[in-house]
């Protein structure tokens, strides 16, 4: 029946019989700007008491073409596969009586109960995770990295890393030959900045000890992470290359010291280093000065960087800084030869419950390469913890440590490895794709059915890539860097896609999430069992913190995914979770008032 008091979005229909039979069609409750815009170019009023059933319908019709259009091709494919897997049932209906309750009666099938043996090692995995909170409490987000990246120079430092001989041994130690800038006050940026210097030529040669003089070597590339004490991250961008001359030598490395995480971006600078270098080493310094004093690109723009090179006379380069440097250093087609698509998921469950993983491979390139690659894969979120992607010999003891890292070790180190007591982790050999090491729970991390999702659209990649598109935007995602990352940013859609509905606000204008009222709103147990593990992450706190914060809204690839989730979700669900925060906003005016 209709409410006998007609409501600002009923329509005046006739007579009662005219009510009955008229089942009009209704806008979904969220318009974007450009959606209105729409409207107001065709004609329809936004108003949704001015409207007439003819031009709500037409209404509806062109917002929900405008929006099957927006969303790639791709994406809707992938969406598809997720879709079939999870069921037609995601958020519940809630009230405040049955919020407040300890459990909530599962509203999924019966193959999702949970055995006595599955409820024990949920309740272990929570236990954990909770402890490796109290011991490591802190955490950056990503965003905040990179607002505070803002008007800072390309670099910090350009230094060159040789091999010196050890003095009466036949073992070689890595030394910074060349530096700029040079530091000068003795100030306490300029000592931070000297402990900085000491460990780099570790990561430039984390081998120095299996090195002996060569004839021929193809250069490399790799990068590395520097973590200082106060959770600020630098990324050292690394050529290494084998000097003109005759005869055995040893190479030297070329390294550019950055907070700006643009790995292609430096690729091209380091493109251009080698090329001087091979006419000669006076060459590369002037370059490098001429780079520093370049203004700091935004997201997007060019810069140009005016050189003089002999024989070629002054030359212009130009280095574009993406738009979204997300996907920028990473490679996700060495990670997919390493590894299969099974592998990588159990990797991926592993880090996002934030326990400890190394990788083993035999060449750098691979072992940065895979690193930055499983970390490109928890977007939204950020790693929080200790990220070495190439591990020096000498600090290997870290891999000793009780909270959670990534790390990356040479197979040289690997006898030394095993010989260490090292808690409980995940070894991974990137050259065998197998595991060295193993908690034998990797498959039951992740709620069964997007797990099953997961692994489906990434077996069959290849085919979603090739499928024809008619969509300009798809060109984006139709790369296996795009369909790899759209993947995974679908199942933190269907998992926390939500969170968005649960930030209230309160009079003095500060947002606090609901966490509970979150959790228990996901129909499927699975899914909430998988919450009450992961929401106790330090990802997730900041994930949650960022948003709690922030004066405007979040943007990104993300959230764009989510305002497109949101639309999708039936009006049962959405009024649903809708008539719950408005009995919470009420109760906590209530509690306030009453205090």
């Amino acid at each position: 029946q209709l409410p006998s008091k007609v409501s600002s979005h009923s329509l005046r229909v006739g007579n009662w019989s005219e009510r009955k039979s008229h089942r009009l069609p209704r806008l979904p409750k969220r318009h974007s700007h450009d959606d209105m815009l729409l409207l107001a170019q065709l004609g329809i009023p936004s108003s949704p008491s001015s409207l007439t059933e003819d031009s709500l319908s037409t209404a509806s019709e062109l917002l929900s073409t405008r929006r099957a259009r927006r969303i790639p091709k791709l994406v809707q494919r992938i969406n598809s596969i997720y879709s079939a897997k999870r069921g037609k049932k995601r958020l519940k209906k809630l009230s405040m009586s049955n919020i407040e309750t300890a459990s909530l009666r599962d509203e999924n099938s019966e193959s999702e109960s949970d055995s006595d043996d599955r409820f024990k090692a949920h309740t272990q995995r929570l236990v954990h995770i909770q402890s490796m909170l109290k011991r490591a409490p802190s955490y950056r987000t990503l965003e905040l990295e990179l607002i505070e990246w803002q008007e800072r120079e390309l670099f910090e430092y350009f230094v060159v890393v040789s091999l010196k001989k050890k003095p009466s041994k036949n073992t070689y130690l890595p030394e910074v030959t060349y530096q700029f800038p040079k530091l000068e006050r003795p100030t306490k940026q300029m000592r931070e900045a000297e402990e900085r210097l000491k460990a780099i030529p570790q990561f430039c040669f984390p081998d120095a000890k299996d090195w002996l003089p060569v004839s021929e070597y193809n250069s490399e590339t790799f990068s590395f992470m520097l973590t200082g004490e106060d959770g600020s991250r630098r990324f050292g961008y690394c050529r290494r290359l084998l000097p003109n001359g005759k005869g055995p030598r040893l190479p030297e490395v070329y390294c550019v010291i950055s907070r700006l995480g643009c790995f292609d971006l430096f690729s091209k600078i380091l493109d251009e280093v080698e090329r001087r270098r091979g006419i000669s080493a006076a060459l590369v310094y002037p370059f490098m000065r001429s780079l520093m004093e370049s203004p700091f690109p935004a997201p997007g723009k060019t810069i140009k960087v005016k050189t003089f090179l002999p024989g070629a006379g002054n030359e212009v380069i130009e280095l574009r800084r993406p738009m979204d440097s997300r996907l920028e250093h990473v490679d996700f087609e060495c990670l997919f030869r390493c590894l299969s698509v099974r592998q990588i998921i159990r990797i991926f469950a592993s880090l996002l419950l934030e326990r400890r993983v190394i990788f083993v491979a035999d060449k750098l390139s691979t072992l940065s390469s895979c690193s930055h690659a499983v970390v490109a894969l928890l977007y939204p979120f950020s790693w929080q913890h200790t990220f070495i992607p190439v591990l020096p010999s000498s600090m290997i003891d870290i891999v000793c440590c009780p909270t959670p890292f990534l790390v990356g070790l040479l197979s040289s180190s690997l006898p030394k490895l095993k010989d260490l007591p090292v808690e409980e982790a995940l070894m991974v050999n990137l050259g065998s794709d197998r595991f060295i090491r193993q908690m034998d729970d990797e498959d039951t991390l992740l709620p069964r059915k997007l797990q099953a999702a997961l692994e489906q659209a990434l077996e069959r990649k290849n085919e979603l890539i090739n499928q024809d598109s008619d969509s300009d935007s798809d060109d984006e995602c139709n790369t296996l860097n795009g369909l790899v990352s759209e993947v995974f940013i679908r199942f933190f859609v269907e998992t926390v896609g939500h969170y968005s509905l649960f930030l209230t606000q309160n009079e003095k204008g500060e947002r606090a999430f609901q966490r509970e009222a979150f959790r228990k709103s996901v129909a499927s147990k699975s899914i909430r069992r998988f919450l009450e593990v992961f929401m106790e992450s330090q990802m997730f706190a900041g994930f949650i913190q960022d948003r709690e914060l922030r004066k405007c809204r979040a943007k990104g690839l993300f959230e764009q995914r989510v305002e497109q989730y949101l639309e999708e979700l039936p009006d049962t669900e959405q009024s649903g979770v809708n008539k719950f925060l408005r009995g919470l906003g009420n109760k906590m005016k209530f509690l306030h008032k009453k205090n």
